[in-house]
């Protein structure tokens, strides 16, 4: 542990409770603010490598391992108490939030394409955003989908303004990469995919228990790798059958990678043969076309092959469609 890792912790989770849980988690933020102020639960977080020490899968882990849901102090204690054990599980996992409700943001991206689709998602976790065609939609403007088999049971709840084009794709294979797949059928994986969810965020646990049984019973391709590794991604890609379009998503994995990774992800999907559909923050990166101004966007980009779709909510609650005013250049 480097010396100022203690001070770091107590920083960084002092900015947590401050502009990132209010208004969202108000157990995170009591548990945020007391680590800023407590050094022996700073100095325990600080145990754990830099790259895993992100306050939602500290305190995710915390709670998959049996922390109580209680103040502060509690919590604490239990974390005195089960250090190494918190310490271990944060190091070896990392965030891997699987939303299913980001396919109702992708959704008007996805209509557009000609199908049948083979849809390839990078950054999969467990593959959750992979079943779109799966899953029924009930959106603000009175569109409602359902597979042909009848409602789903993950329903999908989205405001939506504009008109944007919404029906369910034809998905003829699905598959993902990512560098730690998570298996929707693993109980320590599906524990941990619900302990991702921030205290306070009523119904998504649930939606997300349903859909893991959806890819359980009908696992997709999950392979372990870096997918901004153009032979890991090329590979890939050439799995998918003849006769579909191959579709590459990326909902909301691309702040996650270096800009390094991202540069090189970027010159890699400009060489498949497929359509890429994004959700990314308005200034993450210079692919848009139209360019974007994130001072006034308004939500996450809804892309695609660069072109912005869709104001977004990150998570997919929201869809405000744009594409009508936004045409690209050149």
């Amino acid at each position: 542990m480097e010396p100022d890792a203690p001070a770091a912790v107590a920083l960084r989770y002092a900015r947590f409770a401050r502009d990132e849980a209010p208004g969202r988690s108000a157990l995170y933020a009591e548990w945020a603010a007391g680590v800023a102020a407590d050094p022996v639960s700073a100095a325990t977080i600080a145990r754990i490598p830099a790259t895993h020490r992100q306050p939602p899968l500290v305190f995710a882990v915390t709670r998959m391992l049996g922390a109580p849901e209680a103040p502060f102090r509690q919590w604490a204690a239990w974390l005195s108490s089960h250090a190494d054990d918190v310490v271990a599980a944060a190091s070896a996992r990392s965030l891997q939030t699987n939303e299913p409700l980001r396919c109702a943001a992708l959704l008007p991206a996805l209509a557009a394409v000609e199908g049948p689709i083979a849809l390839l998602e990078l950054g999969a976790s467990a593959g959750l955003c992979l079943f779109p065609d799966r899953y029924s939609y009930r959106f603000s403007n009175g569109i409602a989908l359902d597979p042909a088999d009848g409602t789903s049971p993950v329903v999908l709840e989205c405001a939506v303004a504009g008109d944007p084009p919404l029906r369910l794709p034809d998905v003829v294979w699905r598959a993902g990469i990512d560098l730690a797949p998570l298996d929707a059928a693993d109980r320590a994986d599906r524990r941990f995919l619900t302990s991702l969810v921030w205290p306070g965020e009523t119904g998504r646990a649930a939606r997300i228990e349903a859909a893991l049984d959806i890819a359980a019973a009908d696992p997709p391709l999950l392979i372990a790798g870096d997918a901004t590794d153009p032979a890991v991604l090329a590979r890939a890609a050439g799995r998918a059958p003849r006769g579909a379009t191959l579709v590459i998503t990326t909902p909301g994995v691309l702040p996650h990678i270096p800009r390094a990774g991202r540069e090189r992800l970027f010159a890699a999907l400009r060489g498949l043969d497929a359509v890429w559909i994004s959700i990314d923050p308005p200034g993450l990166h210079d692919q848009w076309n139209p360019p974007v101004d994130p001072a006034t966007w308004g939500g996450f980009v809804l892309g695609r092959d660069g072109v912005p779709l869709a104001a977004v909510d990150p998570l997919g609650a929201f869809v405000e469609w744009r594409e009508d005013d936004r045409r690209p250049r050149g």
